[in-house]
């Protein structure tokens, strides 16, 4: 590969995210998408000269020197092995795999292989929790307790094959992780099946982190309310970040003063400053290809890339969330 030329980028699958990400290989400098690869062929015509292929097979003999693989979820372990094998890096949708075996199996291929290996877990690159860790990082909150997150709405009928776990709650998991800067010691779930698919459409989870934080997180896909939250509780603090709109809003305690002698020794907070940041908010999807490309040409990164690693993390907890919720549901 030359380091000064162009890199030669393939997408494979052209659903709804993978023409997102067709797209923006498209506008991106330093890369150029020479192929893609679905079965049902370019019939949303997002190739714009690129190579059209049937199979993710023939795209890699075409020669690629990355490729975005935005398949349905089974067979992202198929795809992703022969990728490694081929010496070709990666950037998997979420979740990495259907099960952690798999997960593992593709991190170790790319490991082996000195490949870069990245899961798209968008959230992490949203302008405003980017903006969120970095006020964490500054101590703006003080001690972290609580990370809630609600991420519901209606029925995405391009969904077939996961259900609300792996779709959508492996975002939360995610950003929750990465947020604290911690992994989860458990959690306990709840889930329903309300729409008569094999798959859940309705989860309710409670976690804590292995730094004691503890975790709250509403999904589903039965509201007609469409709602990406993240709220960050600490000891000075609130924060409540918005990830559809990119808006971030702090609220900060304020002290109360009390003479009640047996409250003396609870620390009061009640409303105080309350300041909605402005800040930057490029495309989540084109930070994330930054981030991804600037990794395989080895650059320094001031956003880094999701690493397989954690993808795996991600797999085992959405697993022992599912699990859970069987346990409480017998």
């Amino acid at each position: 590969m030359n380091e000064h030329a162009p890199l030669r980028v393939g997408v494979i699958g052209l659903g709804m995210m993978g023409r997102n990400h067709a797209r923006v290989v498209h506008e991106l400098p330093g890369v150029e998408l020479v192929g893609v690869a679905d079965p049902a062929g370019d019939v949303h015509s997002i190739a714009r000269g690129a190579e059209i292929f049937e199979t993710p097979r023939d795209l890699i003999d075409f020669g690629i020197d990355a490729a975005i693989v935005a398949a349905p979820t089974g067979d992202h372990l198929e795809v992703g092995l022969a990728l490694a094998d081929a010496g070709i890096h990666a950037l998997i949708e979420k979740p990495l795999a259907e099960t952690s075996p798999a997960a593992q199996q593709l991190r170790d291929a790319f490991a082996a292989a000195g490949l870069v290996g990245a899961v798209g877990h968008i959230e992490r690159f949203n302008a405003a929790l980017q903006e969120l860790k970095h006020r964490l990082a500054d101590g703006q909150a003080g001690e972290i307790f609580q990370i809630a997150t609600r991420r519901v709405g209606p029925f995405p009928a391009r969904i077939r094959d996961v259900g609300v776990v792996k779709d959508l709650a492996t975002h939360d998991i995610d950003m929750t992780g990465w947020i604290a800067d911690s992994t989860y010691a458990h959690v306990q779930a709840r889930a329903a099946y309300m729409t008569g698919r094999k798959h859940e459409d309705l989860v309710a989870v409670t976690g804590q982190l292995e730094n004691g934080v503890i975790t709250n997180h509403l999904v589903n896909w039965l509201s007609p309310l469409k709602d990406r939250s993240v709220t960050v509780t600490g000891t000075l603090g609130a924060f409540v970040a918005d990830t559809l709109t990119g808006d971030l809003t702090w609220f900060a305690n304020a002290d109360v003063p009390t003479e009640w002698s047996q409250m003396s020794v609870l620390r009061g907070v009640a409303e105080g400053d309350m300041v909605k940041y402005a800040f930057p908010r490029p495309e989540p999807l084109k930070t994330e290809h930054t981030a991804f490309f600037d990794a395989i040409r080895g650059l320094d990164q001031s956003v880094g890339i999701v690493t397989m690693d954690e993808g795996l993390r991600v797999v085992e907890v959405a697993e022992a969330v599912l699990a859970s919720a069987k346990a409480e549901g017998t």
